[in-house]
């Protein structure tokens, strides 16, 4: 197979790009368009050329089997540069996704059509690198500097409206993209050819008050990863110095990050992202079609799950305990997808047909079609019994049969069931519509279809589906109670709770353990320490701080008291009556306090959940380290310029 082609239309020349699944920029395509290139110039009857990508999308990003290989020529830079400097236009014809490398060679070209759908963006900075064939150069001389920073710094792509809004691209196409770039080629023929993007000047320039306080944005947006910045920088050189110096200092600066710890991590978490739900038990078995969704319960989660399930395009059915409950359940979705309306995600149009798809009952025989049903009601074993036995008498006999529990033994709950292999745990993280981790919990007699089925109902939500085994927590919960426990001894030691959180938001994390537990719900936890008390080893070391808190009434933030103290605002303050309280306990056990830096206070932390992770694959909890750094980076805010608490911790 040849990666690239040129056909011709008359006077019109096709470059055809045949690379799949996402149309690379291997070696094989960025030396095929340097000969298409050169077999254009050299043909006097072309008047223009029309570069198109066969399949589901135009060029979506580097070929990654290349990454940490050595280069080799003609490297991504001198094809753009030979782009710019053909005689005769060209157009980018953008269809599916033009990412990263992709749309540096849209931009490369003298003209970019685009199809409604396409989405296009330069997202290196979630691999930890900036784009590294003038991308920081030539896009802020098309667009405002401004909307180029957005795009390069922030990684998230934009849709074709908005890059025709900003001028990304020339012309939004409709229907056949082959007729209409065709079409748009017949207008342009006899216009004189464009100046290379290298040779304009850069549009809407910031003044130093604006570069100061974009500086400023995007330094706190990264927390702590380094790329945005250099981005930003990079950004800057090529605007003020000029497209050679910026086209160098771009290409120094890729180099050297490509090279750096967090881009490692980045690229590490990326692939085991893509990997982890891989399981060759799977392999050539095939999932149960999916249709109909059951939820019991339209709380919080329940809520959540069938909100996710709708936008996935599945038809719901609620089951709540009486008509009151249902009317919430439907509010509570109405109110996920009217944001979704208010950000533009969905349409009216859209958001009607979803709240037409789901429906509400108190009758679990409404369930008769469901073909896969969660469950996400109160965490008491009693409760669950009683919702998987009607659920075992109603539901059809292939219906998968999923527990949303966050730490209650899922063989138990199984073990009650008719036809206990279909029932596996689908663990859920809140809000349930916007969090893309999924654990996918396998049971001790679930079998492959089922998981399967599970898997696909994963991938259709767009989650980050993790197979993980049975046991209290599962993977994230348990690592996360591990190094809880290490906290709460460093509250009793001689940290206070404001010094610990400021250590993680240092370290990386969007917030700290206290602050998180006060969001929560400082009662959760509470529930769950007293129904493991009675298993607890007499002899393990037991701080009861959070117990108190509970018993003072103190539950977090939505009472405006837990581990910190809310103004009318919402914002935490320090509390001494809390400080105090931690000081008095460590007295009264006879605990000789002691300070501790902010150093040892994440070294802590990453050893609990070090030594956790190792004995979770150990018993065969996880299949791999990847799995729990995937889960921890996803789930439970670990800073993913890190890589997860496995790769960091890793002994070379």
């Amino acid at each position: 197979m040849t990666a690239v082609t040129v056909g011709y239309e008359g006077d019109i020349a096709f470059i055809t790009i045949d690379n799949p699944p996402i149309n690379a920029t291997s070696h094989v395509v960025r030396a095929g368009l340097v000969d298409a290139l050169d077999q254009i110039d050299g043909k006097d009857g072309v008047r223009a050329a029309i570069l198109i990508c066969d399949g589901k999308t135009f060029i979506a990003g580097a070929d990654v089997t290349e990454f940490g290989q050595p280069p080799k020529d003609p490297i991504l830079p001198d094809v753009i540069k030979r782009l710019e400097a053909c005689t005769k236009p060209i157009i980018a014809t953008i269809h599916g996704h033009a990412l990263g490398g992709g749309l540096e060679v849209a931009l490369g070209c003298h003209y970019r059509v685009a199809d409604a759908s396409a989405k296009l963006g330069l997202p290196e900075v979630n691999l930890g690198l900036i784009p590294g064939a003038g991308g920081t150069v030539r896009l802020p001389r098309l667009v405002p500097v401004t909307d180029a920073i957005d795009m390069i710094t922030g990684g998230k792509p934009i849709t074709s409206a908005k890059a025709n809004e900003i001028g990304l691209i020339d012309a939004i196409t409709h229907g056949p993209l082959r007729d209409a770039a065709l079409d748009f080629a017949k207008t342009i023929v006899d216009c004189e050819l464009p100046e290379p993007l290298t040779k304009r000047a850069p549009v809407n320039v910031p003044s130093s008050d604006e570069w100061d306080a974009l500086n400023a944005a995007t330094t706190k947006k990264a927390r702590g990863q380094t790329a945005p910045i250099a981005a930003l920088n990079a950004v800057r050189t090529g605007v003020e110095q000029g497209a050679d110096a910026g086209l160098a200092h771009e290409r120094e600066t890729f180099v050297t990050l490509r090279d750096s710890d967090q881009s490692k991590a980045l690229r590490h978490i990326f692939f085991a992202e893509r990997a982890v739900a891989k399981l060759p038990e799977l392999d050539g078995v095939k999932p149960n079609k999916l249709s109909e969704i059951g939820v019991i319960g339209g709380g919080i989660m329940g809520a959540g799950i069938a909100t996710a399930s709708l936008l996935a395009g599945f038809n719901v059915t609620i089951i709540e305990r009486d008509e009151a409950a249902c009317a919430n359940g439907r509010a509570t979705v109405e109110k996920h997808l009217t944001g979704s309306l208010k950000r533009g995600l969905i349409s009216q149009d859209k958001f009607d047909a979803l709240m037409t798809a789901v429906s509400t009952s108190t009758d679990y025989a409404d369930l008769g079609n469901a073909d896969l049903v969660v469950e996400a009601v109160f965490e008491d074993m009693a409760v669950k019994h009683d919702v998987f036995g009607k659920l075992s008498l109603h539901c059809k006999a292939d219906a998968v049969l999923a527990s949303n529990t966050s730490y209650l033994d899922i063989n138990e709950i199984a073990a009650r069931c008719i036809n206990p292999g279909r029932v596996i745990g689908l663990h859920f993280f809140s809000p349930a519509h916007i969090m893309k981790l999924l654990e996918v919990v396998r049971t001790a007699k679930a079998d492959a279809k089922s998981l399967a089925t599970a898997f696909a109902f994963g991938r259709a939500l767009g989650k980050i589906a993790v197979p993980c085994g049975v046991c209290d927590g599962f993977i994230g919960n348990r690592i996360m109670s591990a190094y809880r426990k290490q906290c709460e001894y460093m509250l009793e030691d001689g940290a206070l709770p404001h010094q610990i959180d400021v250590a993680m938001v240092e370290f990386g994390f969007p917030m700290g353990l206290f602050a998180m537990q006060d969001m929560a719900g400082l009662e959760i936890s509470w529930a769950t320490r007293k129904r493991l008390a009675p298993f607890r080893d007499p002899a393990e070391r037991y701080v009861a701080l959070g117990d108190y808190l509970c018993e003072m009434g103190r539950f977090g933030k939505k009472n405006g008291l837990g581990w910190y103290r809310y103004d009318e605002n919402g914002k935490a303050q320090r509390d001494p009556e809390v400080d105090a309280l931690i000081v008095a306990k460590s007295e009264k056990k006879g605990i000789t306090r002691r300070s501790f830096t902010h150093i040892e206070i994440t070294e802590t932390i990453l050893s609990a959940m070090r030594n956790e992770g190792e004995k979770i694959l150990s018993e065969g909890i996880a299949n791999s380290p990847d799995a729990i750094d995937v889960v921890m980076v996803n789930g439970y805010g670990f800073p993913r310029h890190k890589g997860g608490p496995m790769f960091l911790t890793a002994k070379d």
